[in-house]
């Protein structure tokens, strides 16, 4: 019993590491490269072309440019996801929205109500 109860706590200890492995589009090979999610074999050949093509990847900006499909929101995701361009991960993942367009003015902020009085 103890035996199988410590099998299954290495196989989740595994599972969370490759679950948040980095994988530098690189370095990766097409089956690293699809263990990322957000990328499938599509992509993987894409990334795989441009590198062979025009060489690594210098950073975010150049891969963006070099592999259809990808913009920065789809750069933010695939960052998260755990996917990296030269060691990095994307500079906009996880960054808060700007506030407003520019030329658009902000929406003004709602008054709290009062306090009731008793």
């Amino acid at each position: 019993m103890i035996r199988k109860l410590m099998l299954a706590v290495a196989a989740l200890v595994a599972a969370m590491s490759m679950a948040f492995a980095q994988v530098d589009v690189n370095k990766a090979d097409a089956a690293a490269l699809d263990s990322v999610k957000g990328v499938g074999p599509t992509t993987s050949k894409l990334i795989l072309e441009e590198r062979t093509k025009g060489g690594e990847f210098k950073d975010w900006a150049d891969f963006s440019k070099r592999v259809k499909g990808v913009g920065d929101k789809r750069a933010a995701k695939l960052s998260q996801a755990g996917l990296q361009v030269a060691g990095k991960s994307f500079d906009g993942a996880g960054a808060a929205k700007p506030p407003a367009a520019a030329g658009k003015p902000a929406p003004a902020a709602k008054p709290a109500p009062a306090p009731a009085k008793m």
